[in-house]
């Protein structure tokens, strides 16, 4: 039979009352009644009915979040990690998969899911500020009162009222490249431009490339720029293999991200040449596949739990009424992890 709250509070010799304040995590408990009534919750076996608490409040207990690539380990990682920041909270986690397509990341923006959901984490690549415009219904296409609060991702600005967590991409290019330049390299190629895309990541990853090597004196002619198709393994070889072709031979490479290097290695290997000796490599946002190559790359290392926390916790205040109106720009610690790439073996 199912353990009640009742069996519960019996079992401890307290009240109901006592029992739900425990369960629910509310703070005006003394530690030595909590500690009574968790003593009975182990011993009965009970487990909430996380569908009815929501129901009382109004919810469905589910969250979205929409990233552009599923197949893409950084984003996998960084849903592990939204999945556990919610489930911290009994909620659950709906995943969405946009493709980084504008028509898909304004159907999912605009609360195609809104009778299923409480809240929305979005990671768009090329959604427009015009296109959140009227999500409240006040201003918008759809006529509705979409109140789903949202939450983005990534580095695109949109002024509008929404919570917006992001990392500093040009510091974290900086530090990077300051990386490179501290091993003793001087001709550091940057691979993963687009010109074809409003993915701002890239243009500030690009910016802050061009801003280090401006600083150290270094030059940053165009030749050293890797235009790309798009983020992967294969766009990050393609792209490796045009510069090579084209006679530019760099002494390292700063990679878009984790995937590109790892393309990039690939093809330097198959060139014959060696990383790091002859070519020392970046990435960017630490991705297990990373430290198990012949190879391990150095990376930046975003905080993914951070961000993950950061957002659950922005939909929370939101879905409780404790938001204040306006938005808030939320910064995510980064880390540069040195590895083979650039150290060698040690």
């Amino acid at each position: 039979m199912r353990v009640s709250l009742k069996d519960v509070a019996e079992h401890a010799g307290v009240s109901i009352k006592t029992v739900s304040n425990v369960v629910n995590k509310y703070q005006h408990v003394t530690p030595a009644m909590r500690a009574r009534v968790q003593q009975a919750i182990d011993e009965l076996g009970y487990r909430p009915n996380l569908t009815a608490r929501h129901l009382r409040k109004g919810r469905t207990g589910i969250i979205a979040l929409a990233v552009p690539e599923l197949g893409n380990p950084y984003f996998a990682e960084l849903a592990g990690a939204v999945i556990d920041a919610a489930a911290a909270h009994d909620f659950t986690v709906l995943l969405d998969h946009t493709r980084g397509d504008r028509e898909q990341e304004v159907l999912v923006s605009q609360g195609f899911r809104a009778g299923v959901i409480d809240g929305l984490i979005l990671s768009p690549l090329e959604l427009e500020a015009e296109d959140l415009q009227g999500r409240d219904g006040r201003d918008g296409r759809n006529g509705r009162n979409d109140d789903v609060p949202l939450v983005l991702l990534g580095e695109r600005e949109y002024d509008l009222p929404y919570d917006h967590i992001a990392i500093d991409n040009v510091a974290a290019a900086r530090v990077a490249v300051r990386h490179l330049i501290g091993r003793g390299r001087s001709s550091i190629a940057y691979l993963g431009a687009r010109t074809d895309s409003a993915n701002r990541p890239a243009h500030l990853r690009l910016q802050g490339w061009r801003a280090e090597l401006a600083e150290a004196g270094i030059p940053a002619p165009d030749s050293l720029v890797g235009g790309v198709g798009g983020w992967n393994r294969d766009d990050g070889a393609k792209a490796m293999a045009r510069m090579l072709d084209s006679g530019v031979r760099p002494d390292a490479v700063f990679a878009y991200n984790d995937l590109v290097a790892i393309g990039a290695m690939r093809v330097l290997h198959e060139r014959g040449l060696r990383v790091p000796w002859d070519v020392a490599v970046v990435g960017f946002d630490d991705i297990a596949e990373g430290q198990f190559g012949a190879v391990t790359l150095t990376t930046i290392s975003p905080d993914k739990q951070a961000i993950a926390r950061l957002a659950v916790a922005s939909l929370l205040r939101s879905l409780e009424g404790a938001q204040t109106p306006g938005g808030h720009e939320l910064t995510a610690e980064f880390r540069l992890v040195e590895r083979e790439s650039t150290l060698g073996r040690r």
